[in-house]
């Protein structure tokens, strides 16, 4: 499996997993991924950010190779400005988040297309999301927002409404749609079925990974399934419980320690490099 590293994929989630609680990447963890790269190995991302909220990204961490995004619903190819994978939400997301927002209307709220985001509740959790992402949305109300290429639905509030919400879109068995915890304050609707691990199990089939190796690391909820659907799966030590149990490796390193560089080291070896 890791007989030759130049068919190793390295996919790592973003936040808490390689950027840092400053949301930086770790000169630690930049000069392993440099290294790898530099042996042969392919590096990628798989994300909840947008293609517009991901930008300065590809530059940073010199990527080459197409990007999981919109946690699972598009595999997007910078290099040829392509979408080579996309799931949209189906027609009803729009009357399921009325529904939401006519019940708890102080959460804040935005809908993300695949080149757009559009917020329709603004409140200051909502806020710190867009500050977080960096990103320029449209203001616009819900209702207005078209149909049409709605990556997902993503919900921002205190931690202490999550529960709540949780609560209420079990209670109302919504069809076509399921939701993932991806943050503290955020809790979004993805098309049912569609997860970084049914995004990843697509990636497998793109003529240029065929027969590759992956490993995968992630911190958070929305990160269990692509840990499953790896070669080999690894959590940093500030992972939640419940990924750590998914893993097939439980790192020393949290994100502020170097958890991608350790996990480098973890592949080096396993190659029988140097």
């Amino acid at each position: 499996m890791f007989e030759d590293i130049s068919k190793v994929v390295l996919v790592t989630d973003m936040d808490g997993t390689l950027l840092n609680s400053k949301k930086e990447v770790t000169p630690k963890d930049r000069a392993a991924i440099e290294r790898f790269m530099q042996l042969g190995g392919k590096f990628t991302v798989a994300t909840g950010r947008t293609i517009q909220s991901f930008s300065a990204f590809y530059d940073l961490l010199d990527l080459r190779f197409p990007v999981i995004m919109f946690n699972g619903s598009i595999i997007y190819d910078k290099l040829s400005d392509s979408v080579l994978y996309s799931e949209s939400l189906p027609e009803s997301a729009r009357e399921y988040t009325m529904q939401i927002m006519r019940e708890m209307p102080d959460i804040g709220g935005e809908v993300l297309k695949t080149h757009e985001t559009f917020v329709f509740s603004n409140n200051e959790y909502e806020k710190r999301h867009i500050e977080i992402c960096k990103v320029i949305p449209v203001y616009s109300r819900l209702e207005d927002i078209k149909g049409d290429d709605w990556q997902k639905v993503l919900f921002a509030m205190a931690p202490e409404k999550i529960p709540e919400l949780m609560e209420l879109v079990s209670r109302k068995k919504y069809d076509g749609v399921c939701f993932v915890k991806s943050a503290d304050i955020f809790f979004e609707m993805i098309k049912d079925g569609i997860t970084k691990g049914s995004a990843l199990k697509k990636y497998r089939e793109l003529d240029e990974f065929k027969g590759y190796t992956f490993v995968a690391a992630g911190d958070y909820n929305n990160d269990i399934e692509m840990l499953i659907e790896a070669d080999l799966g690894a959590a940093p030590a500030n992972a939640q419980p419940e990924v750590k149990a998914a893993a097939d490796i439980v790192l020393k390193n949290t994100c502020d320690e170097g958890a991608i560089a350790e996990l480098i080291d973890i592949i080096i070896e396993k190659c029988k490099i140097g």
